[in-house]
């Protein structure tokens, strides 16, 4: 161990504490002069000292024997960080997911229904106007359940019961009832049926 290196790091976080050496030999119950001895890498604290130490000094004992600052708490920090950025571009990504399904299906409802009123208004053949509202129909169904899948994938479903958050299966959500994006399904958790609400994710963030 490096006794220099552990005593400027003794002096640097006692200062931090805003303790004289003085302070900090009175709260250990011992003599300034054991205090100046280790912050100037003459010698260690105690074995048996190094726990009150540590705790008057904010560190750890790996810290202090270390003489510097280990990284867990920047890196459970940082961590936290990583995953909440990584939360937020989910959310960000099931909102945009969820906005293209708007995008895709009221430009395609709207070509649908002209379309049928073209075949019904437009004086044309039999076997186009058939075709055409064939086509408008085919279309309309095609888009709808593209719709649907991009909704079951996006986020999740919460139960109005136990609010349990979930994604079911792409048939689950195809043939539930709905209401815009609330949809009539059986809750996985406690079994209840309901109208359950979209959101963007396992905790917070309702659409």
């Amino acid at each position: 161990m490096d006794q220099i290196k552990i005593g400027k790091f003794i002096a640097s976080c006692r200062k931090e504490q805003g303790m004289t050496q003085t302070v900090l030999a009175e709260k250990l119950g011992i003599s300034d002069r054991a205090v100046s001895k280790w912050e100037t890498g003459k010698s260690l604290p105690d074995v048996g000292i190094m726990p009150d130490l540590c705790e008057l000094l904010n560190i750890n004992v790996n810290e202090l024997l270390s003489g510097e600052k280990i990284m867990t708490e920047v890196y459970n920090k940082k961590a936290e960080e990583n995953l909440l950025a990584m939360r937020r571009e989910v959310e960000e990504k099931n909102r945009q997911m969820l906005n293209l399904e708007r995008w895709i299906v009221a430009p395609t409802a709207i070509a649908g229904l002209v379309l049928c009123g073209v075949a019904e208004y437009v004086e044309m053949s039999d076997a186009l106007r058939i075709g055409l509202i064939v086509f408008a129909v085919a279309m309309i169904f095609v888009v709808a359940f593209i719709a649907v899948g991009i909704e079951q994938k996006a986020g999740y479903y919460e139960c109005r019961h136990c609010h349990d958050r979930h994604v079911p299966t792409y048939w689950q959500a195809n043939l539930a009832p709905h209401i815009g994006r609330k949809r009539y399904m059986k809750c996985p958790a406690c079994g209840k049926w309901s109208y359950q609400k979209k959101v963007l994710s396992k905790e917070e963030g309702e659409v």
